[in-house]
């Protein structure tokens, strides 16, 4: 089923030409057919999106990613895991979105794949492509079976391989891949918190959805996945896309505030292991969209998907690594969030227009990042509805070209830790939920009751 998005926007953006949308994401497409546009914003004293945008507090961010910490890497299949998903819900509640579900599935990992016979094409881009990148997804963590991660530095600058989604890859390369050797964890106590292996069968995965007012049969879909690898605290990968939709669902409670079309938060589990847990919603839950039920009743258990907006290690952008392979200590002043859509998707277009459309809330209401725009999504969550509707990620740095090449040294490695990060690199996180949040209340039409505390 292909569905055809509608955005509607609370924001005159003039998004230029459509052409070359899959060539040249750095120029914004045109207003796809069915997409709305509305009045200009209020001035800032009288701006519901920027007193919403006000509320994020930095410390409450952390805060929230310190207490993912403590489920540790929060691998799928585990007592942690499991654990990690009963807090989401209990801190879900404690918000005032009461309306939590669980999807339950069931997960059976792929057979072990068979080593290619000599002079046959892996790596990036071929056959290997999951192991040669360091993915845990997309072949060592099918079952979390151990990783053929690179060692040392891969071609210097110049050229450059194919990279996740097609990406260029150019310049210095650091080291990528997963570590599943609990030994390489020197923390004694999370060496043990995070020793019980995965084993295959049921899993769950927890949601809440504000309801809109007065369309609540249309919804933005609010995710980033929970589960993580590496024998550390995933407190990038993923704890803070997670504490990013968890705060985005906690503003949007508050008692004062109310949008007129309904948005899902979401924290998908098994994106590690090939995004099982967003592709076991789609299977499950594409087909009910929009239907009341019971009739009559004004209920919708599935509204219209609109948009899908991910969020996926969301705090290192220390720039490109050194030609020996380390990376500077402090996040680079240059330092932006990545926003990507999937350039060959059948909504490719709708997710260009979403995707420059957070760029242009970024411009509005964030506070120490820019955004940067990329048509190469890959690798995460969002993927699975990309041909169903408008869809898009926010990372750190591009996932094919950056990430993909060792920009990003936590990245499934036992220093994932909280205590790895500095203000800098949290604020980054902070920056993508403003843009998300300004984005989103803007689509939905957020309003805030006047004279109301936070």
């Amino acid at each position: 089923m292909r569905v055809r998005t509608t955005l509607i926007v609370a924001v005159s953006v003039f998004l230029g030409s459509v052409a070359g949308v899959r060539a040249q994401a750095q120029t914004p497409p045109a207003v796809p057919q069915g997409l709305v546009l509305t009045s200009p914003l209020p001035p800032a004293a009288e701006d519901p999106v920027r007193a919403l945008v006000g509320r994020l507090d930095l410390e409450k961010y952390k805060a929230t990613i310190k207490g993912l910490t403590q489920f540790g890497d929060r691998r799928q299949g585990t007592d942690r895991n499991r654990a990690a998903t009963d807090w989401i819900e209990a801190q879900l509640k404690s918000y005032g979105c009461t309306n939590t579900e669980r999807l339950k599935y069931d997960y059976q990992p792929a057979p072990p794949r068979t080593a290619p016979a000599a002079g046959a094409a892996t790596g990036r881009g071929g056959a290997g492509a999951g192991v040669a990148a360091g993915r845990g997804d997309a072949g060592a963590a099918r079952g979390d079976a151990p990783a053929a991660a690179p060692q040392g530095l891969g071609g210097g600058g110049g050229g450059g391989g194919g990279g996740r989604g097609g990406a260029p890859v150019k310049g210095n390369r650091g080291p990528t891949g997963v570590n599943n050797d609990p030994m390489k964890q020197p923390d004694v106590k999370l060496r043990e918190l995070d020793s019980q292996p995965t084993t295959p069968g049921p899993r769950e995965e927890v949601y809440c959805t504000k309801v809109g007012t007065i369309h609540p049969e249309e919804m933005y879909i609010v995710g980033g996945h929970m589960d993580g690898l590496g024998y550390a605290e995933a407190a990038n990968d993923n704890g803070s896309g997670t504490a990013l939709v968890m705060e985005l669902a906690r503003l949007f409670s508050m008692p004062d505030v109310q949008t007129e079309r309904s948005i899902r938060f979401i924290l998908w589990n098994n994106e590690e292991t090939g995004l099982n847990g967003a592709r076991a919603y789609v299977d499950q839950r594409h087909e009910l969209q929009g239907k009341e039920n019971p009739a009559g009743s004004g209920k919708y258990p599935e509204p219209k998907w609109l948009g899908m907006i991910q969020h996926d290690m969301m705090l290192y952008d220390h720039g490109m690594p050194r030609a020996d392979g380390t990376l500077p200590p402090e996040q680079r002043p240059e330092a932006d969030v990545n926003v990507e859509f999937a350039g060959t998707s059948k909504m490719a277009n709708e997710s260009a227009a979403l995707a420059w459309l957070l760029r242009a809330a970024n411009d509005r209401y964030a506070t120490d990042y820019p955004v940067t725009v990329g048509n190469r999504m890959s690798n995460t969550d969002s993927a699975a509805f990309q041909d169903y509707v408008a869809a898009i990620s926010l990372r750190e740095a591009e996932r094919g070209s950056q990430v993909g090449s060792g920009w990003d040294p936590l990245w499934h490695q036992t220093i994932d830790l909280y205590a790895t990060l500095s203000d800098k690199d949290f604020k980054l996180g902070l920056t993508a939920a403003q843009t998300t949040l300004a984005a989103v209340a803007q689509l939905t039409g957020a309003k805030t009751a006047a004279g109301v505390k936070k």
